[in-house]
């Protein structure tokens, strides 16, 4: 298959696109490599994915025609987004990453006489403060990422509705591993390991519960969605680990795994966030045979051992 990935250069994307090539698909990236983050972790990522035969196109959907990008392509991965639960993003950035470009994409997309399937990539928090139902839970967004993403993922499945757009949503539970994003709380801990620094955690977010996902485990449910496309258009899934832990059970984890006791500030709660995450997946299971299988343990000492090597010292 011909397959374009949207955010192609971020941790999710990256691993997908990976695993597209070993499947022998043709893989095409956009990125805008917004700064949201040091863009330089994001250009070496890019390069290291054109090394491997994706070609990389560094364009932003808000603004930048890339229609003809799209000539022939059977299947769109849309995992570019303004993502996380933030006190500094301004609320634009969520409209504008995750419902303005979304629309745009949605418009190229049903020009496209080819496309097999529209694989939307969402995420936990579109239900709130406690995401532990399965898909026909009642949304209730506590966050402007999760009110956005919710609003994507309607959007995208109002094309499905009316124009036949053949879209599927996952919804994502918090990733983690190799190419985590920077100001996600395990590449801060890490790195604050690494450099002997403190590290701030949110008043009683060691208490919150997670289904930490392995970023390989986020990569195989989505690959199962394009083998099963034909069965599955217009559903939505939840994609995670069901197997839940505190971020205190996993700060302690790291701490035994690089032999070193975190030097902890804690600051005052922030708002949106949610305190329970537990990804029910017995959807998936039974129409995609989704199956993760890395334990919270070994993600981190993957990760551990990633930044230890690509990324302490260079950024």
């Amino acid at each position: 298959m011909k397959i374009i990935v949207t955010g192609a250069a971020g941790a999710i994307g990256s691993h997908l696109a990976e695993r597209l090539l070993l499947e022998s698909h043709e893989v095409i990236g956009i990125d805008a490599l917004t700064p949201y983050y040091d863009s330089r972790i994001k250009e070496a990522t890019s390069k290291l994915l054109e090394s491997k035969g994706v070609k990389m196109h560094y364009k932003n959907l808000l603004d930048e025609d890339v229609s003809s990008i799209f000539d022939g392509v059977e299947a769109i991965f849309h995992l570019a987004a303004q993502p996380g639960i933030s006190t500094v993003t301004p609320f634009d950035d969520y409209l504008n990453n995750n419902i303005i470009a979304t629309y745009k994409l949605l418009e190229i997309a049903q020009n496209l006489p080819s496309l097999k399937v529209f694989i939307n990539g969402s995420t936990s928090s579109v239900y709130g403060t406690f995401a532990n139902g399965p898909e026909t839970t009642l949304p209730a967004p506590s966050s402007y990422y999760g009110v956005t993403k919710l609003a994507g993922e309607q959007l995208a499945l109002s094309y499905y509705r009316d124009k036949g757009l053949p879209v599927v949503n996952a919804r994502f539970f918090s990733v983690l591993g190799e190419r985590e994003r920077p100001e996600k709380f395990f590449h801060k801990l890490i790195k604050a390991l690494f450099e002997d620094k403190e590290i701030t955690i949110y008043e009683g977010s060691d208490k919150h519960v997670r289904s930490y996902t392995y970023a390989g485990d986020i990569v195989e449910g989505i690959v199962k969605i394009l083998e099963n496309y034909e069965k599955v258009l217009g559903e939505t899934f939840n994609l995670g680990n069901d197997k839940t832990n505190t971020t205190g059970e996993g700060l302690k984890m790291v701490e035994e795994i690089m032999g070193k006791k975190a030097k902890v500030k804690v600051v005052p709660k922030r708002a949106g966030d949610q305190l329970e995450t537990g990804a029910k997946i017995d959807k998936a299971r039974k129409l995609l045979g989704y199956e993760p299988k890395i334990d919270l343990k070994t993600a981190l000492e993957r990760e551990v051992e990633w930044y230890g090597g690509s990324i302490h010292g260079k950024y």
